[in-house]
């Protein structure tokens, strides 16, 4: 079967490293880029469409962008405000942006002390947003207030992405250096109690509903399934993508009296070549996930393969460097964007 070429659009030495499809426009895009691949440099936001390119085929155009002084990690709509976005940035700090407004953000916050690296705006309490860092903390934001409104000690280094559950107001998964996914409820932030290795003097942690030990190395990113609630999955440097099952967990008050560390593997979808560093469920499909690997593809898996079936249902394989971001559309089942360090935006039917 013959598939049409990807919309594709480039942004000349600004490589990608996230992007957002809007919760309020079916055609609309956002790309967080970095120069010089984020390690040295400013960043710049791009606010992209998709619409009718030449000859009837869908095409990309870059509608406006903003420039920053530091690297941008990442980016996330507004679920209240269909022209806001918030941005996370290497200089520790997020900004929000109206598109109806040039050049400069309409508010700015800077409490992280090391690079911001997800930020994600719940879609249940819709004027809340959550960011991490590469500091080991995760913080609750609302955009009219000038400070952050908690801030959990989530892990001892780097967390990579924080993400608010689609089905419970107050609870957040994060992934981290240290090779674990965690659960956290924000109703009941507590201190884990000292242990053997952990000094809560020094490096105190917040004490999570949940720890599952994910890997024997760093996890790059996770997600919720949209379906089966405490059903996640998880990625990183060892290659595999592992579907957890997360229903044993206990939250409110009896999660920081017992803090659990479990998790069942469901399913692990192996045949990257590199670190996967994105994965992402489906919005429209319980059992479909998309994931962004350094291998330089974006590939499609589905959790319950026919008899005999494999999981791998797609290879997207034009990029031509680190694929470090996809996303579903969440109103065009099956159309899938990626973005990479090839500074290429893509987007696709699966």
């Amino acid at each position: 079967m013959n598939r049409p070429p990807p919309a594709t659009l480039q942004t000349p030495g600004f490589p990608h490293y996230n992007l957002a499809w809007s919760p309020f426009h079916s055609n609309r895009i956002a790309l967080a880029s970095s120069a010089n691949y984020g390690l040295v440099g400013n960043g710049r936001l791009h606010i992209t469409s998709l619409g009718p390119g030449p000859g009837g085929a869908p095409g990309l155009s870059i509608d406006k962008f903003y420039e920053t002084q530091d690297g941008l990690y990442d980016v996330a709509w507004s679920e209240i405000h269909e022209n806001q976005l918030v941005s996370a940035s290497g200089d520790g700090s997020l900004k929000l942006w109206d598109i109806m407004i040039n050049e400069l953000p309409i508010r700015a916050w800077h409490e992280h002390t090391r690079e911001v690296f997800s930020v994600d705006w719940s879609n249940i309490n819709k004027d809340q947003f959550i960011s991490s860092s590469w500091d080991g903390t995760v913080k609750l934001w609302t955009p009219d207030r000038p400070r952050s409104i908690t801030t959990i000690h989530a892990h001892p280094s780097c967390v990579y992405q924080a993400l608010f559950s689609p089905h419970q107001p107050d609870v957040i998964a994060t992934c981290s250096t240290d090779g674990t996914l965690k659960i956290f409820d924000l109703r009941a932030p507590a201190y884990a109690p000292s242990g053997p290795t952990t000094n809560n003097f020094t490096t105190p942690l917040t004490a999570a509903a949940l720890t599952v030990p994910a890997s024997g190395t760093e996890v790059l990113s996770l997600d919720w399934n949209k379906y089966r609630p405490f059903v996640l999955a998880s990625a990183g440097v060892d290659k595999a993508i592992k579907v957890w099952d997360c229903r044993m967990v206990k939250l409110g008050p009896e999660a920081v009296q017992n803090p659990a560390v479990g998790g069942v593997c469901e399913s692990q979808l192996l045949g990257h070549e590199l670190a996967v560093r994105k994965v992402q469920w489906s919005p429209h499909r319980a059992d479909m996930l998309a994931s962004a690997s350094y291998d330089m593809t974006c590939r499609v898996w589905t959790t319950t393969p026919p008899p005999g079936g494999k999981h791998l249902m797609y290879i997207h394989d034009p990029h031509t460097e680190f694929v470090i971001g996809c996303g579903w559309s969440l109103y065009e089942e099956g159309v899938l964007a990626s973005c990479s360090w090839d500074c290429r935006l893509n987007v696709f039917r699966v």
